[in-house]
């Protein structure tokens, strides 16, 4: 077994390597280690860093470090010379074509994220082959750095005990390695939404691309309220690889949900599933006096997490891939003239990919939650041309003709001074949602824009969100061109983009 290898000739030789210790001692571990267990039986863990850690991430793609950073990496392999490490090995992926051999090393004393990577992925076979990625985390480094090597398949993390980290480092890895192979990976969830139209049950799958903390996993996990024999199965929540045949391939075993006002009415199934004695809570408030879990109070923060199994979660089956894509989900967050739903052309889908629009939450830099952002493909994980991302989308689109693009709005419509216009809530996009897979919505082009947007939905009060109930036309024409404008700007930056996708924005 060999745990010595060299970065840039540096070596990596731990003073001690616990080797693949099993869930039991890391729990036990974690709970030494200041883990508690919480009323329901679940284990809850407080870290240090309680987000990624984006504006201390470097990328070496198509670069070498510099003798800074060449000096740092000698300086923390010294360290773990001396250091006592716990080595995991994960299996990524199910499709027999596609599994990625995973690894992490993480100092003993946080044992607590080896637990919860661990139970992201799948068990291995064969630990002693050689892994596909690896991840290096000294989570009590003085500073925080994530140094990312794509080409050797290396994450090294320093100054960060955030689990989400860690899962990223392996989930960035896998993206850059499947593109290579043609594919794409995608910041998405996956679900299959079975219906009856025309009078037979259809089973009709489902893309949902977000920002954490925008609802990708609230939607991905939601049960539409359907009664048998009408069902959801639940895919993925985080990372699908979409081939070029239109299937997507999933990656993990789990689902790492944002509990900020988790509740059981909006929620039920990630509700339920959080509660489960399997699941990791982190960074969620658990009352000391009685060890009630109290998802409401984010006074330790509003990114708390829940490290959930998929099999905790109803209406998920022992499968994580989706035979076929019919419907991709776009979903942002913004508060303006920007529809609940509209219907997107493949150019415009492309576009929308491409402006990724959506606003900043506490998952990603707690400090400008709230802010108007755009991230390509709503995947702050991307190695390479943003441009070859948004051209692979569209050419396995136009592959696919019976693939059906949408743009859904978790935010508000209408807000401007003075008021914060119409709340687009779970309850609206999970009915819109269900109506999509039943094809029940009745459409009209949207004169502006040239996408297609409801005339009605039905089981939803769609006339809340006419614009005119918050704006005058001026008002309503001008707000529009200026988010072109915005838009125009954006794609414009992208060398190499395919054409049509920016003139699909720019109209006629």
């Amino acid at each position: 077994m060999n745990d010595t290898f060299e970065l840039y000739g540096r070596t990596f030789k731990p003073g001690k390597v616990l080797d693949n210790p099993d869930d039991e001692q890391l729990r036990a571990w974690a709970i030494e280690q200041g883990g508690i267990i919480t009323q329901v039986g679940n284990l809850a863990v407080i870290t240090n860093v309680r987000s990624r850690s984006a504006k201390f991430t470097e990328i070496y793609h198509g670069k070498d470090p510099d003798e800074k950073d060449l000096a740092l990496l000698e300086e923390v392999f010294d360290y773990l010379r001396n250091k006592e490490v716990i080595r995991l090995d994960r299996r990524m992926c199910t499709h027999p074509d596609f599994h990625f051999h995973a690894r992490v090393y993480i100092t003993s004393e946080y044992a607590r994220i080896p637990l919860m990577w661990g139970n992201t992925l799948f068990p291995i076979e064969d630990k002693d082959d050689d892994p596909d990625f690896v991840t290096i985390t000294v989570a009590e480094w003085p500073t925080r750095r994530v140094m990312v090597f794509p080409e050797q398949g290396i994450t090294i993390i320093l100054g960060s005990d955030y689990k989400g980290e860690n899962k990223k480092a392996m989930l960035r890895q896998l993206m850059y390695a499947v593109k290579k192979r043609g594919c794409l990976g995608l910041h998405a969830g996956s679900k299959v939404i079975r219906v009856r139209r025309g009078g037979q049950l259809t089973d009709v799958g489902f893309l949902f691309f977000g920002l954490s903390g925008t609802g990708k996993t609230s939607l991905t996990c939601h049960s539409h309220w359907l009664e048998h024999p009408e069902r959801v199965i639940i895919r993925q929540d985080d990372v699908v690889i979409l081939r070029p045949d239109g299937s997507a391939l999933g990656t993990e075993s789990s689902y790492y949900v944002k509990t900020d006002a988790l509740d059981l009415d909006s929620q039920p199934l990630l509700y339920a599933a959080c509660l489960s004695p399997r699941t990791i809570l982190e960074n969620v408030k658990v009352h000391k006096e009685d060890r009630r879990i109290d998802f409401h109070d984010t006074s330790i923060t509003s990114n708390g997490r829940a490290m959930v199994k998929r099999s905790d979660v109803a209406f998920t089956d022992d499968r994580i891939d989706l035979d076929k894509v019919q419907n991709v989900v776009f979903i942002t967050r913004r508060n303006d003239v920007v529809p609940p739903v509209a219907k997107l052309s493949p150019e415009f889908a492309a576009a929308v990919f491409m402006l990724g629009e959506s606003v900043e939450t506490s998952a990603g830099d707690p400090t400008m939650a709230g802010r108007a952002i755009r991230v390509v493909g709503t995947n702050p994980f991307i190695i390479g041309p943003e441009a070859e991302e948004g051209n692979i989308f569209l050419s396995i689109l136009r592959a696919n003709p019976d693939i059906n693009c949408y743009l859904i709005n978790t935010g508000r419509v209408g807000a401007k001074e003075g008021s914060e216009g119409e709340k687009i809530t779970i309850r609206d996009s999970a009915k819109i949602i269900e109506m999509i897979a039943r094809d029940e919505i009745k459409w009209k082009e949207d004169s502006f824009w040239g996408y297609e947007v409801p005339e009605e939905v039905p089981g939803i009060d769609y006339q809340r969100f006419d614009l005119e109930n918050f704006y005058q036309p001026d008002e309503i024409e001008s707000l529009n061109k200026s988010l072109r404008r915005e838009r125009i700007e954006w794609l414009e930056r992208f060398e190499g983009l395919d054409p049509d996708i920016l003139e699909a924005i720019q109209g006629g």
